[in-house]
């Protein structure tokens, strides 16, 4: 196999702040190797469990518990070891709340998109030329699921925008839907926009299999096929997708575990290869990744095979932008597991090079 040219791969890390984390970490991945770097802290923050890069990659936004929703950082990856600079924040960062699980900047780096579990609702935040955040604009959800433990109400997961950035996609676990929303970033002044950047897409939402709990999106490389992993269903759900409707249309469920798994279903992260082959899920109470190919005409999976991911809890795992590597974060049990991936058949074989970082629940490369 060609080594990638590469030196080495930044990686930004995402924790939850308690048993021991402080809150986002940095480390370097050998790009011909795959070894990992001792990880350094470079911003503390209170849970900052999901993070963003914007197109550019000079701010990097993290999840926050205030009403502002997200904290911003510029980003200095020039030297050896990345910096964080966080950016100046409104008001409302003083104000607690509910933090949003998910969030995603839009192609243009005008608009950050997050999505609220807890609160159930989607959010369009402005993002101002140097980076700062404006005053979020909510769409709430509403509803309930069949399942009354999981489902007692809306429960926005997820928002994923779209490749063209006409559509924002949100996963409702909560509603047993996933919704689409036309973007619109295009008004002058991000405070005249904010408010209205986001409207029900002329096909406004498809149900998934009740009880299943849509959790995280992708699309395929090619924008024609579209991947949902269900967090209480433990599948996989594909769609076409229709890039001038924004609508999904159901197209096949798949099992991302074992025929004869009996425990728990807990579905957490989906990630589609950079070459556009191949999907990946990891399934947290089995401790395993599953690995999938994606037919180039049909955009059906087929099971290529399910794999130990060397810890416990693999919330969040990332494809290395070059597709040789996937590094998978455990929650449980403070481990970073390193797998080299097969071009040809996607499997994924396991390297001996690991790193610790407590409760870390989102990796998220740099370059």
């Amino acid at each position: 196999m060609t080594a990638p040219a590469s030196a080495s791969h930044l990686i930004f890390l995402g924790t939850y702040t308690k048993n021991g984390s402080r809150g986002i970490y940095t480390v370097h991945l050998d790009a011909a190797t795959g070894a990992l770097s001792t990880p350094a802290l470079v911003a503390e923050s209170p849970d900052p469990g999901w993070l963003t890069l914007s197109p550019d990659k000079k701010f990097l936004y993290a999840i926050h518990p205030s009403a502002a929703l997200a904290t911003g950082y510029a980003v200095d990856a020039s030297g050896p070891t990345a910096t964080l600079t966080p950016l100046a924040a409104p008001a409302s960062a003083a104000i607690p709340a509910q933090p949003p699980s998910h969030l995603a900047v839009d192609a243009t780096g005008r608009v950050l998109l997050a999505a609220n579990y807890r609160e159930g609702y989607v959010a369009a935040i402005p993002l101002h030329t140097d980076g700062t955040l404006g005053t979020p604009a909510k769409i709430q959800h509403a509803g309930r699921g069949p399942d009354p433990k999981r489902q007692d109400g809306p429960h926005a997961h997820s928002v994923t925008v779209s490749p063209d950035n006409r559509h924002v996609i949100v996963c409702d676990l909560g509603l047993d839907k996933i919704f689409s929303y036309a973007l619109d970033p295009a008004s002058p002044e991000p405070a005249e926009w904010a408010a209205g950047t986001l409207a029900p897409a002329a096909a406004p939402f498809v149900s998934t299999a009740p009880g299943s709990g849509p959790r995280h999106f992708k699309f395929s490389v090619d924008a024609r096929f579209a991947y949902a992993i269900t967090e209480m269903g433990g599948t996989i759900e594909a769609f076409t997708y229709t890039a001038a409707t924004g609508a999904l249309t159901p197209l096949q469920i798949i099992s991302s575990l074992p025929a004869d798994f009996t425990g728990l279903k807990w579905g957490a992260e989906v990630r589609v290869h950079p070459g556009g082959r191949f999907l990946y899920a990891s399934n947290r109470t089995h401790d395993s990744l599953a690995v999938f190919a994606i037919a180039a005409d049909t955009g059906r999976l087929t099971l290529v095979e399910i794999v130990p991911s060397g810890g416990k809890n693999p919330r969040n795992f990332a494809l290395s932008p070059d597709g040789h590597w996937l590094v998978c974060a455990h929650q449980d049990s403070f481990n970073l597991t390193v797998f080299r991936v097969d071009q040809a058949s996607g499997r994924l074989a396991p390297t001996p090079h690991t790193a610790s970082v407590p409760m870390c629940v989102c990796v998220l490369f740099y370059g």
